[in-house]
């Protein structure tokens, strides 16, 4: 199987001197989703977690209901790129009929193909959840991430999406070239695993578009946290969704844009360090 990473020769220049060097960078690999037989789409996506990646795109494109409804994969690799080779169960059958279609997707890519303005912005069901969480627990959460980014630690050029619960800290987390494959690996991961999304928050690396809140709402997630902000669009789907987001989530700060009232905010700060919380949970499976 293509590794996730690669080592490649560069110049290094630095002050007005250049010297051979070598980096580490991540791959990007031509993945096609193919049912039955037949393509529906080729991603640009980083070579790991593949089975992951099927079953969350698979979710999220509304092609199944369920990891159960995809009776076999084969991950098969060519000259060009790699196949994942998905055979569906009766049940499943019926959708790939409805909607067909063959598209490239490039790395940003995250509702390339649609074939009008309703596809691409579909409602979605309003999101009920009692679910609170604290400041303390959303930094937390947020710091949880960087030492599971195993693969952003050599080539600090990969998203990543993870979730996190008070109980278990971070249950698992994802890494690809594409925002919207490493939150489509995660989904295939706790779909495979029977982990429910709706008790916990949703971290990512990346800015919020709207593809990212379509995908969380399928999840089922209440809360979808990220490094960066919003876009507006993704505002105004969160609001409709029901769904909590907050953006540019520093080590001190970040911003509620919609539903806050799942946030609980202590008007005095615990004074005590919150000396685990970059700890990755020994529960998670990565």
């Amino acid at each position: 199987m293509t590794e996730p990473l690669k080592t490649v020769a560069c110049t290094k220049v630095k002050t007005g001197s250049a010297s051979a060097s070598t980096r580490v960078l991540p791959e990007e690999t031509p993945v096609a989703l193919v049912y039955d037989g037949s393509t529906h789409a080729v991603m640009m996506a980083t070579p790991q977690d593949l089975h992951d990646f099927a079953v969350g795109f698979s979710l999220s494109e509304g092609q199944i209901d369920s990891a159960a409804e995809i009776a076999s994969l084969d991950i098969v690799e060519q000259d060009a790129g790699i196949e994942l080779r998905m055979w569906m169960a009766p049940s499943a059958g019926h959708r790939l009929a409805v909607r067909r279609r063959a598209m490239l997707g490039p790395t940003g890519c995250g509702i390339c193909g649609v074939e009008s303005l309703e596809q691409a912005l579909p409602a979605l069901t309003p999101m009920e959840s009692n679910l609170k969480v604290s400041a303390v627990q959303i930094e937390a959460a947020m710091a949880s991430m960087a030492p599971a980014q195993r693969l952003n630690a050599e080539a600090r050029a990969l998203h990543a999406a993870g979730f996190w619960t008070l109980e278990r800290g971070l249950v698992a987390l994802r890494e690809d070239v594409g925002r919207h494959n490493a939150l489509d690996k995660l989904a295939g991961h706790m779909a495979r695993s029977g982990t429910s999304a709706a008790d916990g928050i949703l971290v990512m690396t990346s800015r919020i578009s709207i593809e990212l809140v379509q995908k969380a709402a399928i999840m089922g997630a209440p809360v979808l946290v990220a490094v960066s902000a919003p876009t507006s669009l993704a505002v105004r789907t969160a609001e409709a969704a029901g769904i909590t987001l907050v953006g540019i989530a520093r080590d001190d700060s970040f911003e509620v844009f919609t539903h806050p009232e799942r946030i609980v905010v202590d008007p005095v700060r615990q004074a005590r360090p919150l000396h685990n919380r970059s700890k990755v949970s020994t529960h998670a499976v990565f």
